[in-house]
């Protein structure tokens, strides 16, 4: 891994635990000032131990709960006040939700923290990033994203197809930003399987997690910092990785007429303009 060169300062969401947090660490030992965003107090000031205790420098940490939309926007006026420059926004925080829930933004819990939130805050902080990841997965190819309706999956809902669908709108919303904002490069990128905390209320999901096939969370954001840390030069803006390698994702991901009207219709739905 070759990285860049200068400390830097890098915003990590969902840093409370699992990939957030084994990427914070790892940053952190790499000498860069990082910024942890989590949704709950304490796990986040136990994660905030855990980063000082390996690198020796206590991160900076913000609590928003992405589920809250005034919460975001919140947090990038705190973000704005206190760093004029963001040189990685790692957008990683992300939930599977497992019933079908509205947001008091009234949108879909799933499409709200794991895009809409994700999408807002890195608009209303853009003039200040440098680079951004986005922690999507390989579950988009169960997503039936329709940007004319993000409210869907609220009919017959499956948490894995909503989930699918959020994440498809991870790697939509990538590729699109890198088209709009050519000066910030952007990539998506798929973890693997990972046991971290992520559906731990659910039986069903913590069965799959012992007999799938799963990698530790320091395993799983070897690609998130892999993006932070290689020269832009050395990547394909927009791109989607796995392991480390550029991949194709299924085509409802690649559809760059979809990653369009995905923008305007989340921008619509957050009060941006588009």
């Amino acid at each position: 891994m070759e990285d860049l060169a200068g400390r830097r300062t890098v915003v990590v969401t969902g840093a409370s635990s699992g990939i957030g947090l084994a990427a914070s660490v790892a940053l952190a030992r790499r000498g860069d000032r990082v910024v942890l965003v989590g949704r709950d107090p304490a796990r986040l000031q136990a994660a905030g131990d855990r980063v000082r205790e390996a690198s020796g420098e206590r991160p900076e940490l913000f609590r928003a709960d992405f589920a809250v939309l005034d919460d975001v926007r919140g947090l990038a006026e705190r973000l704005r006040a206190a760093y004029d420059r963001i040189d990685v926004l790692a957008n990683n925080a992300g939930a599977i939700v497992l019933e079908p829930l509205t947001t008091v933004d009234g949108f879909e819990l799933s499409i709200q923290a794991n895009h809409l939130a994700p999408f807002l805050l890195s608009n209303l902080l853009i003039d200040r990033v440098g680079r951004l990841v986005v922690t999507a997965s390989g579950a988009h190819r169960s997503g039936t994203l329709d940007p004319d309706d993000l409210n869907a999956a609220l009919r017959r809902y499956r948490p894995m197809r909503a989930y699918g669908t959020s994440k498809q709108a991870n790697i939509l919303f990538a590729a699109e930003a890198a088209r709009r904002w050519p000066d910030v490069p952007a990539y998506s990128f798929h973890p693997g399987v990972v046991r971290t905390r992520f559906g731990a209320d659910s039986r069903l999901v913590a069965l799959g997690m012992r007999v799938m096939p799963f990698r530790s969370p320091e395993k799983g954001a070897e690609t998130l910092l892999w993006l932070a840390n290689q020269p832009a030069s050395r990547l394909v803006d927009g791109g989607y990785y796995a392991d480390r390698r550029l991949r194709r994702p299924w085509p409802r991901a690649a559809d760059p007429a979809l990653a369009a009207r995905l923008w305007t219709a989340s921008a619509t739905a957050v009060g941006l303009a588009a």
